[in-house]
């Protein structure tokens, strides 16, 4: 059975808990500063009740926040309550080596097999010259543009030295997996113009191997998709996934609605969600005037970067 999702007040409470169990009542107000939270203030007393002292100071922080604080505690204290908390959020990686992504094909589709389901390796074994493989581990904010041009150019030589020059050349390398199609070009543009100090727009992926929920599927398949036209991997590992849909999602090569088809990719969509990905559908439609579309997708990015804690210079 699914556990439910984790709320911000069960885990300022396991917080302050683990804090209450491990650190002495005069080293409390120490602690609390060293982890960033508010120093001890005119009539507070830590040797009065350590949990509530530290829940005092957790009031106002959100869940990202208090995600942070929960990995820098575990790491500090090592909690096994609070380390199963967090593990309820999926964030927490394996052991073992694995490839996270595989991406941006510009010729044929990647034939990918999964060797070592215990070690996390996966292996490409057909056509993987034509696509990308990003094979470092995720960070907590998830996967920016520097990150994946610093991995570039650590592939790529003749890019090292000169990050502009790489800049131009990953850019065009995702850019042409999207073919001809105006209208991914369209929103991969329109947020490649929001800046690059921001999450990565990851176009065509045909496998996001994710470790930190596929631990919890029981041995049921972990992605029934095999390719989502976008991926955005944000602070604290959130996942979303845009899909822009064209004629082909709802209607069959006659023109005519095709209930089956649809049906098919609201199921995807609903074993995506339960893993934790949020999804985003932009219709064809509404990306047939540039002027309104961009100001559309500019509004979209904006809120969704915006609720994950990414903020547009």
């Amino acid at each position: 059975m699914r556990m439910p999702p984790v709320t911000p007040a069960e885990l300022r409470e396991a917080i302050a808990g683990t804090l209450a169990l491990h650190v002495k009542s005069y080293d409390l107000a120490a602690a609390c500063v060293r982890l960033g939270l508010a120093p001890q203030q005119s009539g507070e007393d830590p040797f009065t009740s350590k949990r509530l002292y530290v829940r005092a100071r957790l009031q106002d922080k959100n869940l990202p926040e208090l995600t942070a604080l929960a990995r820098q505690v575990i790491s500090e204290y090592g909690d096994d309550d609070l380390r199963r908390l967090y593990e309820r959020l999926g964030l927490l990686g394996v052991d073992g080596e694995f490839r996270n992504l595989i991406f941006a094909a510009d010729g044929p589709k990647p034939r990918i097999v999964l060797p070592d389901s215990v070690g996390n390796t996966i292996r490409i074994v057909e056509n993987e010259r034509f696509c990308l493989v990003y094979d470092e581990p995720l960070k907590d904010q998830g996967l920016t543009w520097s990150d994946l041009l610093a991995w570039w150019q650590r592939h790529h030589p003749q890019d090292a030295a000169d990050s502009s020059r790489a800049r131009i050349t990953l850019h065009d390398r995702l850019r042409r997996s999207l073919g001809d199609n105006g209208a991914e070009q369209l929103v991969f543009d329109t947020y490649v113009k929001l800046g690059f100090d921001l999450p990565a727009l990851i176009p065509q992926v045909y496998l996001h191997y994710d470790p930190y929920t596929a631990r919890e599927l029981n041995g049921l398949p972990a992605l029934g998709r095999q390719r989502m036209d976008f991926l955005l991997l944000m602070n604290n590992r959130a996942r979303a996934v845009i899909e822009v849909d064209g004629r082909q999602h709802y209607a069959g090569p006659d023109g005519r609605a095709d209930t089956a088809a649809y049906a098919a990719m609201m199921t995807e969509d609903r074993e995506l969600t339960l893993q934790g990905y949020e999804i985003y559908r932009i219709g064809g439609h509404d990306l047939t005037n540039h002027t309104s579309a961009e100001a559309m997708l500019t509004d979209l990015f904006t809120r969704l970067l915006h609720r994950h804690g990414h903020h547009i210079p």
